[in-house]
């Protein structure tokens, strides 16, 4: 019997939206607000900070929003001016109630111009804080989570308190603008506003206030969950698939796949297996989940960091219903995240796929998406997983 092999695919890429982008990330020079940028000194000199770059190294901004609390590390090796003049802004509170005030849905999102605070100019949004730093232009590039700042289109001299942050790849911005900082933790924050409503100018229609913006030094990295967890305390966990059709719960096997079991109880604790769907479905083979292609979400940078290829944990148990194993390609340790479960004996998968658990509970929602209707092996109807959550204390 001919062995079909189970393969994670690649992530699809997302539009980059980089026409728009390019348009919105610049500030407003129409007709009718062309006044109050004129009213800027022409001869200001640039703003040089007085911050040293040991000063500036390992610091943090927390945007602390209505959505949200988005964390940037700051790069003052790449732009120390603009570093240092983020500091100065944030300590001295000239972020706090300003608003994130345009925004392209999965492009960008734009904030900072202190015009902001007040809900009554917002016709003006655009046209703050600008005229204050000269150009900082390094290799660093404009990928998801780029924080850099907003110019006036023909006037490189003119960055100051606006920014933007990409929430995808916008390599049509890399040496064109400066990037001073990347977001770490809270993208999908950033993402969230980039969804709002905007008006015909992508203006953002609701206030979406940074309420506080801090400076803190970085933090020790937080060491991923269950690095260190015993075997013994591993096989004390379940997992509980919530999918669309029902509930499927797990029980493991760390005395003989130590490492999937790990990898598959911290993909779940942290939210990695959240929005995907069971993208296949063989009757009488099995049922395929977890591939990152059916997300619809892109990961964390602590999701993404928790994600990586395994080394093979074969074992001489047997492939029976029921039985959760991890998907691979040919090389036997590329497996990441996708997993499936057996619906019926197949001794031709025993000791070339990983078994690292069993259904405890929910054979029957496994049953029921064995049944969907599908084109060729994929469902015609999303079989969504909501959540991966976890529960201790069964053995």
């Amino acid at each position: 019997m001919r062995v079909r092999t189970l393969i994670p695919m690649r992530l699809p890429h997302v539009s980059r939206l980089c026409v728009p982008v390019v348009l919105l990330v610049t500030a407003s020079v129409s007709p009718a607000l062309g006044q109050a940028a004129r009213r800027e000194p022409a001869a200001q000199a640039p703003f040089t900070t007085d911050l040293s770059l040991d000063q500036m190294k390992g610091k943090q901004a927390v945007l602390d929003t209505a959505r949200g609390v988005i964390v940037i590390d700051l790069l003052p090796e790449r732009a120390p001016n603009h570093v240092g003049y983020f500091i100065k802004l944030a300590r001295e509170g000239a972020y706090d109630g300003t608003t994130f005030h345009r925004a392209v849905k999965y492009g960008i999102i734009q904030g900072g111009d202190p015009l902001s605070r007040d809900a009554a100019r917002r016709e003006s949004y655009g046209t703050g804080g600008l005229g204050v730093l000269a150009p900082e232009i390094s290799d660093e590039k404009h990928t998801r989570g780029a924080v850099s700042a907003v110019v006036v289109p023909g006037r490189p001299n003119s960055a100051g308190a606006q920014f933007f942050i990409c929430i995808t790849d916008q390599p049509v911005l890399d040496g064109a603008f400066s990037l001073f900082g990347r977001v770490v933790e809270g993208i999908e924050v950033a993402q969230q506003i980039s969804e709002a409503a905007v008006d015909a100018n992508g203006k953002i229609v609701d206030r979406i206030e940074i309420r506080s913006a801090t400076i803190r030094d970085k933090p020790a990295p937080e060491p991923l969950p269950f690095l260190s967890t015993s075997v013994e305390d591993l096989a004390t966990y379940r997992a509980v698939i919530e999918t669309s059709m029902g509930e499927i719960a797990l029980r493991f096997f760390p005395d003989r796949a130590p490492g999937h079991v790990r990898n598959f109880l911290r993909l779940a604790e942290l939210g990695v297996f959240d929005a995907t769907a069971f993208h296949r479905v063989v009757p009488g083979f099995v049922v395929q989940g977890g591939s990152l292609t059916t997300r619809t979400a892109p990961l964390t940078p602590r999701q993404k960091a928790a994600v990586g290829t395994l080394a093979p944990e074969f074992s001489d148990t047997k492939h029976l219903r029921g039985t959760l194993s991890m998907a691979r390609g040919d090389d036997p340790a590329s497996a990441t995240t996708s997993f499936f479960i057996v619906l019926a004996p197949t001794p031709g998968l025993d000791g070339k796929y990983t078994v690292f658990g069993e259904v405890e509970r929910g054979l029957e929602v496994v049953a029921a998406i064995e049944q969907v209707p599908v084109d060729a092996e994929t469902p015609r109807t999303r079989i969504e997983v909501r959540r991966v959550r976890l529960e201790q204390g069964a053995r």
